[in-house]
């Protein structure tokens, strides 16, 4: 379901005249899911628009997000000699479709079956064509990943690109620093890792905001319910402390950077979010 809202959320960047990002391939999610066949997928399906807090102010944050992390990944790939990128809980990402990467990138998403066959079915669906390799492995993140990403011809010895967006505020704390731990273990010189965190102290501090409320109510999705709200770890210092440079970076940064997404608000849910980029000399 969540990966469907964010699907939601590019579908209506898409078409918005000042968009950040295009994905052609969104709205068709959408319109294939049951449970979300009645969303929208362009703002002015939304009755009061950008005022909405979920498809206007949360949607344009998805947008953002997804603009941001796809600059992050063909950077990284066109100034280095990285060719394998891992997508780490990909959901409906279909960056391997979309972006142009170049020759010889291999492109591996790692989701749970459910989610990576209703990938499938869509995409085929469209007679889509990915613009690099494509490697899913069908694996839930809790499970042996490393060891499926090896068997699908991950190679440790080379540079690789990872990316774990709106994935590490799901899991618990002891989860989210093994799985970082194990991206460290399988990069070597010249890797590059993206990845969002929440920060907040007291998650339920931020219960009655209008992101969290007006998601509750208008698609039956209660992210509070789903955020793990163990103390967090702090990733971003442990790569540092294994060599890697990291920056982190609020939202905010790159809405005023692009000139569009959201702004600070009062009791806002974007507060403590975080987005680090990491890199492994």
């Amino acid at each position: 379901m969540t990966a469907l809202l964010v699907a939601a959320a590019r579908a209506i960047e898409s078409h918005r005249h000042d968009t950040l990002v295009r994905d052609v391939y969104a709205e068709h999610f959408v319109r294939a899911a049951s449970a979300s066949a009645g969303w929208p997928v362009r703002i002015q399906e939304v009755a009061d628009g950008d005022a909405n807090p979920l498809w206007g102010r949360f949607a344009r944050y998805f947008g953002l997000r997804t603009r941001v992390l796809d600059d992050f990944l063909l950077r990284s790939v066109h100034t280095s000699s990285a060719r394998q990128v891992v997508l780490l809980g990909a959901g409906l990402d279909s960056r391997a479709f979309r972006l142009d990467w170049p020759p010889g990138c291999v492109v591996f998403e790692i989701d749970r079956k459910g989610v990576l066959a209703f990938k499938h079915e869509v995409l085929d669906g469209l007679s889509a064509t990915p613009k690099a390799v494509r490697v899913t492995i069908p694996i839930d993140l809790r499970a042996d990943w490393a060891a499926a990403l090896a068997d699908a011809g991950f190679d440790t010895t080379a540079p690789s690109v990872w990316l774990a967006e709106g994935l590490l505020f799901y899991l618990p704390a002891v989860a989210e620093t093994h799985l970082i731990d194990m991206v460290d273990r399988l990069s070597t010189a010249g890797s590059a890792l993206a990845f969002e965190v929440k920060l907040e102290k007291d998650l339920l501090e931020y219960r009655d905001s209008p992101l969290y409320t007006s998601t509750a109510q208008q698609i039956g999705i209660d992210l509070l319910d789903l955020f793990n709200r163990e103390p967090r770890p702090d990733s971003a210092g442990d790569l540092a402390g294994k060599g890697w440079s990291t920056s982190v970076h609020v939202p905010f940064d790159f809405t005023r950077r692009h000139g569009r997404g959201p702004l600070p608000e009062q009791n806002d849910a974007l507060e403590g979010n975080r987005w680090v980029f990491a890199n492994k000399p």
